[in-house]
């Protein structure tokens, strides 16, 4: 069996690989006589071809030779190889229409698909992400566009720290004032949020003071869904009915935005979920968010303000109150200041790409020398030329016209 390390062709290029020059080593080793690597030439990646020749793994042109083909982001249609399976993040089981040409293309080459998303455990945990790093830079990234847009300090860009211990170190010379800032999302992106927050010795208070109390101190709440969601009939919550029905309820967010001053969103959105505002919500003088921070970076999702992706050169863009347009960062006094980069973990590329790494290795790396494995199987989007049986809801997205 072999197993290939794909370079990554989206642009803007991506510097996340799936494994790093010692992991592949010691795969190597483990699995001797099992399993051989090849890693594809890359300028961009966060590790130099050489890392991994010094590793003793081949580096090569030709993937056609690997049986198995890793990749982090979209793989453009040119470069899909015919019959081969992928390893990648494709962006498309929420029918993201930019992708529709990505997942026809899979279909046709009789591709199979297994995307890292799907992967999960018995208890439906997933199990493969870089959710962690996406919070830990996504916040950073908040706390460094507010210094920007109040000039009452300045730091480094996470993608010019060294690594996690610069990045930390950055975080002493920030002193804020007594804001309120608003996190959503709980699991690994909202847990990465927190170590920044608790980096700095930020108290974190419930969302009842949050609302009714005043601090002289900066402050955070985390938000769970039943604090900004409500069913429409009487106003009440329940958690199992919201996931399944969510378009049973509607958005209380509002109170939120008119105590907190920055926003950093890291809660996963169901399309068919409320937002959490308007466009037209932000023009009232009680609207107080000025910077949003939306690590979820869903475009026409959860947060009406994130207009479009940002990236890592372009990190920030402002929206007009007035008119819900895009307008250059930092431009306006009274604007809100969007921070939605979507590949976030690429400012840290090689701890976040070691942190991946050790997750496949844990998870996906045993699962191929199991025949049929479940967590490949439920993960498998495409095969064959067709959709497997869980994604088959997917079949009139990929027929319909772009």
């Amino acid at each position: 069996m072999k197993i290939g390390i794909i370079r990554e062709g989206k642009i803007p290029p991506d510097k996340r690989v799936p494994f790093s020059p010692d992991q592949l080593k010691a795969l190597a080793e483990q699995y001797s006589g099992q399993m051989t690597f090849v890693v594809e030439p890359s300028e961009v990646r966060g590790y130099a071809d050489d890392e991994y020749r010094d590793a003793g793994i081949e580096v090569s042109e030709d993937m056609a030779q690997a049986d198995f083909l890793f990749g982090i982001k979209e793989v453009p249609v040119k470069d899909l190889i015919p019959g081969k399976t992928y390893f990648f993040f494709s962006h498309t089981i929420k029918q993201q229409a930019r992708n529709r040409p990505l997942l026809r293309s899979i279909l046709d080459k009789n591709i199979r698909l297994i995307d890292y998303e799907v992967l999960r455990n018995n208890n439906g945990q997933r199990v493969v992400a870089f959710g962690r790093w996406a919070g830990i830079v996504g916040a950073y990234n908040a706390l460094w566009t507010y210094g920007k847009k109040t000039a009452l300090y300045d730091i480094k860009r996470a993608s010019d720290c060294a690594d996690l211990a610069e990045l930390r170190k950055e975080l002493s010379k920030i002193q804020l004032p007594p804001i309120k800032i608003v996190v959503t999302g709980s699991g690994r992106v909202g847990g990465g949020i927190k170590e920044i927050l608790e980096a700095l010795s930020l108290r974190e208070v419930d969302p009842h003071e949050f609302l009714h109390f005043y601090f002289e101190e900066p402050v955070y709440a985390v938000l769970t869904s039943g604090d900004y969601n409500r069913r429409k009939v009487d106003g009440g919550f329940d958690r199992d009915e919201f996931y399944l029905y969510p378009e049973k309820y509607e958005s209380h967010f509002l109170k939120f935005a008119e105590a907190g001053e920055v926003l950093i969103a890291g809660a996963f959105w169901n399309p068919g979920a409320p937002r959490l505002f308007s466009r037209k919500d932000i023009d009232s003088p009680d609207f107080s968010l000025s910077v949003i921070a939306d690590i979820s970076c869903d475009i026409g999702g959860s947060i009406p303000t994130t207009l479009r992706a940002s990236t890592i050169p372009d990190p920030v863009y402002d929206v007009d109150r007035k008119t819900g347009e895009e307008i250059p960062a930092f431009g306006s006094q009274t604007s809100i200041s969007v921070m939605a980069i979507d590949n976030l973990p690429c400012e840290l590329p090689r701890e976040s790409s070691t942190e991946f790494g050790r997750q496949l290795r844990e998870w996906v790396i045993p699962a191929l020398l199991v025949e049929n494995a479940p967590i490949l199987e439920k993960a498998t989007i495409a095969r064959d030329g067709d959709l497997t049986l869980e994604f088959m809801y997917l079949m009139d997205f990929v027929s319909s016209e772009d």
